[in-house]
Formats: C-alpha cells, sequence, structure tokens
C-alpha cells in the first residue's frame, strides 16, 4: 500500500503503518492537551491506543495464518487509523475454508477478551460498565469490552467486515458463488444506509462507516463479478500483442523517443530474448531529473516483477497484475509474446459486457 513504512516481519509476513497513522496519535496527545489532562494521563492515552492497535493486528494475523494453512500467501499487513488490512493473494474458492478464514480474524478478539477477563479477574479492579468510557475505567476492562465491540462490529454480515464474508462463504455452500456475493454485497448496502440514516440522526461518525461499507461491498461484487468473467478464460485472449522492447543497455533517452513516438508508458526489457526487468514510466520521469538521458535502462529498470504464461487462466493471473509494480509479460516458455495491462484487461470486459447483451 502507498505511503506506508515497513515496521519489520512477523511470522513471514511483511507488517506495515501507514503514514496517516501518526495523526491518531497525534489527535489523542490534542484531545488529552485540550482538556487540561496531565502528562500521565496523555502517556495513558496513548498506550491504550497502541494497545487497542495491537488487538488490531492479532485479528489480522488470525486470518493471515489461517489462510496460510489453505495455501493462501499474506502480502502484507498495513495498520490504518481506521483498522487494519491483510492483502491475501486470493481467497479460498471453497466456502468451507473462506468461513473460517474469516472467523478466524473476531475469534481472536473473543480470546483476548477471554484472556483479559480473566487477568481482571486475577487482579481485580473492575467497576461498573456505566463508569467505563474511551478515557475512563481500569485500563484492563476497557481494552477487554474493545475487544468485545471488535469481534461484534466484524461479525456484522456486510462487506468489507468479516460478517459479510462469513454471510457469502454460508450462501455459497448453497447457491453459486457470483449469486452468494451479490445477496451479500445488497445486504450490505443496505445496512450501509441504515448507518447512515441513524448517524445523521444521532451520530455523525455512523455517516463515516456508512460510507466504508457502501464501497467496501460495491468493490466486493465487483471484483468477484470480474473473477467470473475471467475465469477460465486464457491470458492469449486478452494480452498486448504489439508493444516496443527495450534492452539493457540502451539509454534512457530511447525509451524517451518511445514514449513520445506511441502510447506505451512501460517497457518489458529484454536481454537475448529473456525479459530482465520493467521500465516503468514513473521510473523514468525520476531518473532523467537524477542521471539525465545518458543513464543505461539497466540502471533504473525494476527486477521485482512477475510474468503470467499464455495459456494462464486470467483470473489466476489478475492478482499478480493488481499488486505488481506494472504490466505483466507473457511469457510462451521463455520468449516474451505479450504485455497484460489493467488498462486491456479493462478493455476485455467491456467488450464481453457488450457482447454478453448483443
Amino acid at each position: 500500500m502507498r505511503w506506508s513504512f515497513r515496521l519489520g516481519t512477523v511470522a513471514g509476513i511483511p507488517l506495515y503503518v501507514h503514514a496517516t497513522f501518526p495523526l491518531l496519535l497525534a489527535w489523542v496527545v490534542f484531545v488529552h492537551a485540550r482538556q487540561g489532562a496531565s502528562l500521565a494521563a496523555t502517556l495513558a492515552g496513548l498506550l491504550f491506543v497502541l494497545a487497542l492497535f495491537a488487538c488490531v493486528v492479532l485479528h489480522e494475523f488470525g486470518h493471515a495464518l489461517t489462510a496460510r494453512r489453505y495455501g493462501i500467501v499474506t502480502q502484507d499487513i498495513t495498520l490504518l487509523p481506521i483498522g487494519g488490512v491483510a492483502r491475501l493473494t486470493r481467497m479460498p474458492s471453497d466456502p468451507r475454508q473462506e468461513l473460517w478464514v474469516a472467523l478466524a480474524g473476531p475469534a481472536v478478539n473473543v480470546v483476548l477478551a477471554l484472556v483479559l477477563g480473566a487477568l481482571l479477574a486475577l487482579v481485580g479492579g473492575a467497576v461498573a460498565l456505566r463508569q467505563v468510557g474511551v478515557a475512563d475505567g481500569p485500563f484492563v476492562q476497557r481494552l477487554l469490552l474493545v475487544n468485545v465491540w471488535l469481534a461484534i462490529f466484524n461479525l456484522i454480515p456486510a462487506f468489507p467486515m468479516d460478517g459479510g464474508r462469513v454471510l457469502r462463504a454460508l450462501l455459497a455452500t448453497r447457491l453459486p458463488y457470483v449469486r452468494a456475493t451479490r445477496i451479500a454485497a445488497s445486504l450490505g448496502q443496505f445496512m450501509a444506509l441504515v448507518f447512515g440514516f441513524v448517524g445523521l440522526l444521532f451520530n455523525p461518525f455512523l455517516v463515516f462507516i456508512a460510507l466504508f461499507v457502501w464501497i467496501g461491498a460495491s468493490q466486493e461484487a465487483a471484483m468477484v463479478e470480474i473473477r467470473s468473467t475471467l475465469a477460465g478464460v486464457p491470458v492469449r485472449s486478452a494480452m498486448l500483442t504489439e508493444f516496443r522492447v527495450l534492452r539493457p543497455h540502451d539509454t534512457l533517452q530511447r525509451a524517451v523517443e518511445l514514449i513520445l513516438a506511441g502510447s506505451q508508458q512501460d517497457f518489458p526489457v529484454v536481454d537475448q530474448d529473456r525479459v530482465v526487468g520493467l521500465l516503468l514510466r514513473s521510473d523514468l520521469i525520476a531518473a532523467l531529473s537524477r542521471a539525465g538521458t545518458d543513464a543505461a535502462v539497466a540502471t533504473v529498470m525494476r527486477t521485482d516483477f512477475e510474468t503470467a504464461t499464455v495459456e494462464e487462466a486470467l483470473d489466476a493471473a489478475l492478482p499478480r497484475l493488481r499488486s505488481g509494480p506494472g504490466p505483466l509479460p507473457v511469457l510462451e516458455g521463455e520468449r516474451l509474446v505479450g504485455l497484460v495491462t489493467s488498462e486491456n484487461v479493462g478493455e476485455f470486459l467491456a467488450i464481453q459486457a457488450s457482447l454478453q447483451k448483443a
């Protein structure tokens, strides 16, 4: 995810924090300062927020580690001011596997709540619930209640919450996957309207949640429709076959000339009929001011790129295209025969939609 900084790697999964996350910590400090709180109270507030987000990270690792059991790789986990995001390379195709992956996150919060409840019972100090607030009450008790809230909130049957995926998985045991997704997405959008209406009357924060749910439900439905259309379609059916290539020893001036002469923006770099890199337009522009037009393509090209094969299904290649730095080179053996770009996949989908209406 853009504007994210790596904190480290846990269980083989990269952990990132988004650049906007410190704004949340700054807001906590601002609120305490406006209320005239002491330094100790401000630090306690910051510690609680960090503990809360540690629970969020554990929630996401619940999804990631359960997905790993089914052979699904987690690209990374990113901590945002509104929560955490675990990026899986794909969702399980088996509804039962998707059910367990979706339930794993809330299950982590339930376990944390039970552990914190046992700790609270052991050390004492619990107070009546009416005395507990976001910034008031015993630390452990507040953290316990937050985990209960996270489990309940995430099980609301609406995308992009875990409950939406649970509902979709249950429906998919009886219905086609696409239809199950449409039903779950429609319910999610209905609940977004309810959140928005209640938010306008009582709590503006619910309006923000409503927008989040509506967009998430729409995106999930659209993504499943796309995967359904692309399923079984070989990459060769949608790849670009007319494109230009560069050599590692070519200068950046040559790349500039090719960009100005046509519509191609990104170029595969080929050495002895083998793809060795990608030169992206963004990297080229940045390098021109730094190294000039005489620099070699080899000094600027990216070598961390994915590839696809001509007979591979488009829906299988799509996640790599979305997560990669640029177009997917398409290989037949080791020979470059095409490129897959997001724009070309979009054109293919538009053509297929028109043909279905004909």
